[in-house]
């Protein structure tokens, strides 16, 4: 990242307040609402994706500890379903290795458009309010193994993972557990990096904690207003933006 402008670098600034606000205003979606942005910056998603990686790990451990804390201090047992998380995961592992090494091996422009077109999926399903649903057992191991291999390649699998969790969770139990989930795979993703011999981006990573924490602010801020107006026109606005961004990203990937 030595060679971008200091505009690009306030630009990259911003999108990781954006990023951190994102994550913990809705509790997922830090990576998939901000990276179309990042790469749209600088066109290298190995660069990107550690440090988002160090931040998730980071921000998303911080959650499971005080969600933990809170129950313990209410007496509700485990915030957490290990339960079912252990079964995600014996489901999601192979895809997402698979994925992570395709992350390494694969082009930035191949990987790059690859991302892209997730994201305009995703956003489709945003601006029409139709999410991913898990019906039943095969739809449900179908949707994990995809999730897990789109989160191998670009931590941008959440939509797929969530829309099984979402029915199989207690809801005073999902936040944590899909925290949980999320910290697991990105620590899988960063022993890939070291063992790839991936730059972490570690000093860069720092640099931008500042950002990321007052976005993670904002969002927590944000949280409970978000909750009692509804998400839906929310979810519309931001969908119409990230298909808009996917399809320049499309383009610049396939002329490179």
């Amino acid at each position: 990242m030595d060679s971008l402008t200091l505009l690009q670098y306030s630009a990259i600034a911003l999108v990781f307040i954006w990023s951190g606000f994102v994550r913990s205003g809705l509790g997922f979606g830090g990576a998939v609402l901000s990276l179309p942005f990042l790469l749209l910056i600088d066109d290298r998603p190995q660069v990107y994706l550690p440090i988002i990686s160090v931040h998730l790990l980071l921000f998303g451990s911080l959650t499971v500890w005080q969600g933990h804390r809170n129950a313990k201090k209410e007496a509700a047992g485990s915030s957490i379903d290990w339960k079912f998380l252990r079964y995600a995961l014996s489901i999601m592992i192979v895809p997402k290795l698979l994925g992570v090494l395709g992350l390494i091996t694969l082009p930035n422009h191949i990987m790059s458009g690859i991302i892209f077109s997730i994201v305009a999926v995703y956003s489709l399903t945003y601006i029409f309010d139709r999410p991913f649903k898990s019906n039943n057992r095969i739809v449900d191991t179908c949707l994990l193994a995809m999730g897990g291999y789109v989160s191998g390649t670009s931590l941008i699998g959440a939509p797929l993972i969530i829309s099984v969790f979402a029915n199989h969770v207690a809801k005073h139990k999902l936040r944590d557990t899909l925290f949980v989930l999320w910290v697991i795979l990105v620590a899988i993703k960063m022993v890939a990096f070291i063992w790839a011999g991936i730059d972490l981006q570690l000093e860069y990573a720092f640099y931008l904690l500042p950002a990321v924490a007052i976005g993670h602010y904002m969002g927590l801020q944000a949280h409970k207003k978000l909750l009692s107006a509804g998400g839906a026109a929310f979810f519309r606005v931001v969908g119409v933006v990230l298909l808009a961004i996917s399809v320049m990203g499309l383009w610049q990937a396939l002329s490179a």
